[in-house]
């Protein structure tokens, strides 16, 4: 979809030819003197208006006005929250089968985060999945301006929230893919076409060379399919190369079935989201290739499929990992760590500034959290909390859970230097402390994205996230020149 940035008061507004203008009207609105301010004016004044997010009153060609449907919507405090939170529940009028063009008009002074807000918000609302469906089902959608009292301002934001835009869909758009479409292959050709955009390299390492690196965990799990693994290396090369970057690892299961110790059939369809860390760390290449912040950033997917095969790992199997330390395999379903530890290990060659991996881990964590906020656990104060911050302000959630040290205790084997499962209790801390013992000292934060990444039911599809939180934090990162802490301090 295309976005436009342009100079429009309440008065332009309603000379603009499109299918749908929203007005976004916030608290202490103070009308002109044109149409649109006077509907909206006397629509408050009359009780039928409130200014709270999403209430709004819905016009059909009202006169003086050259849309063909007006809503006059709701912002409450005009928060990039407020915004978004307005936006989405006007969807049913965004996604509408013959709206393909829109207008979005702030009535007053729009705050930057609000701008960049609204235009995610549109593109949330408006998405329709493609890949597999006929095109008739494809977005009506196709251009939406946003209009705004005074450019100059919002500029910077407006153009974030594009590029955010790109990178959200494009993860998206992989995500839901069904897993014969795809597969570690085709994700493999995903990344290398991210490598057409500016400063982005992309390497592909096939089993003899995931083999050669002695990666034996990530190996067990590929045992069992038929599809060929593949290990994607990508680079985003904005900085100096004297600057350490920040490594992002997405778990790339394309499709999980449990191997061996196999999922139940009801909702296994929904294992082809297993990969949404994967389309996490593309679509936030996407946006980088859009952004161009200064910034160094390494982006590392361990993709494979979860199969029940005869030569498919077993549990009681032992692995050696990359990192010398061996595995007992006690569920052939905790797979997505397996994957990830030897991926750790390989990123601390690029000896980060941070790394942060990101993984639709444990159900644990959708017990835990729902899918409101994603589980965050560091070992780094300073990480976890420049993580938490850019959650805040890109509106993608995420909550920090402990790390204490006493939860490794059911990892214990009496046959290799750990087991890969800890028992129910605290799942997804006992998950996190699996990983850490492959990060040392490095700087090193994961994200469990396992009840945010996707949603099920009537509602069902990939959500993007956590796109948003990690461009977010890079470009926070780029602003202040310290991608991460460099010292660490665990919080007990």
């Amino acid at each position: 979809m295309n976005f436009d940035l342009k100079t429009l008061d309440l008065a332009a507004a309603a000379l603009e030819k499109c299918d749908l203008l929203v007005v976004l009207i916030a608290e202490g609105f103070k009308p002109g003197k044109d149409a649109l301010s006077s509907l909206a004016a006397l629509a408050v004044k009359n009780g039928d208006l409130s200014t709270k997010p999403g209430k709004h009153l819905q016009l059909y060609q009202p006169p003086a006005v050259a849309a063909r449907r007006v809503v006059l919507l709701g912002v409450g405090d005009g928060s990039a929250r407020a915004a978004r939170q307005a936006l989405l529940a006007v969807a049913g009028a965004l996604k509408a089968p013959k709206t393909q063009r829109a207008v979005l008009c702030f009535a007053a002074d729009a705050k930057p985060a609000a701008v960049s807000a609204a235009v995610q918000a549109v593109a949330e609302a408006s998405y329709v999945y493609t890949t597999t469906k006929p095109k008739a089902d494809a977005r009506a959608l196709s251009r939406c301006i946003v209009g705004v009292p005074a450019i100059a301002a919002v500029r910077e934001a407006f153009d974030t929230g594009v590029a955010l835009v790109a990178g959200v869909e494009f993860a998206r758009e992989w995500g839901n893919r069904p897993a014969n479409h795809a597969t570690p292959s085709l994700l493999a050709e995903a990344a290398k076409g991210l490598a057409k955009l500016p400063r982005i390299q992309c390497k592909v390492h096939g089993p003899a060379e995931v083999a050669r690196l002695k990666m034996g965990a990530f190996l067990a799990v590929a045992r069992g399919s038929e599809e060929p693994l593949r290990f994607i290396e990508l680079r985003y090369d904005g900085a100096p190369s004297s600057q350490p970057p920040v490594v992002l690892v997405g778990k790339g299961i394309t499709f999980d079935t449990g191997g061996i110790s196999i999922k139940p059939a009801a909702e296994m369809d929904e294992m082809k989201f297993d990969m949404c860390g994967a389309a996490g760390v593309l679509g936030t290449f996407r946006a980088l290739g859009e952004l161009q912040p200064a910034i160094n950033v390494v982006g590392l997917i361990p993709a494979c499929e979860n199969m029940p095969d005869g030569r498919a790992v077993k549990p009681g199997d032992v692995v050696t990992s990359m990192s010398g330390q061996t595995i007992e395999i006690l569920n052939t379903d905790a797979e997505g760590r397996l994957v990830l530890c030897d991926a750790l290990t390989y990123a601390a060659r690029f000896k980060p500034a941070a790394m942060v991996d990101i993984a639709t881990l444990t159900g644990a964590c959708v017990i835990a959290l729902g899918g409101v906020r994603s589980g965050l656990f560091a070992n780094d104060d300073a990480l976890a909390a420049a993580l938490q911050s850019a959650g805040e302000s890109a509106q993608d959630l995420c909550w920090r859970m402990p790390l204490d040290d006493d939860y490794a205790d059911g990892l214990k084997s009496n046959f290799a230097d750990m087991g890969n499962v800890a028992g129910r209790a605290g799942g997804s801390i006992t998950a996190a402390k699996f990983l850490q013992k492959f990060v040392g000292d490095i700087p090193w934060a994961h994200l469990d994205i396992a009840g945010t990444a996707w949603k099920g039911g009537a509602a069902k599809g990939s959500t993007g996230r956590p796109v948003a939180l990690l461009v977010q934090y890079l470009l926070d990162q780029a602003a202040t020149a310290k991608p991460a802490a460099a010292k660490r301090t665990a919080k007990k």
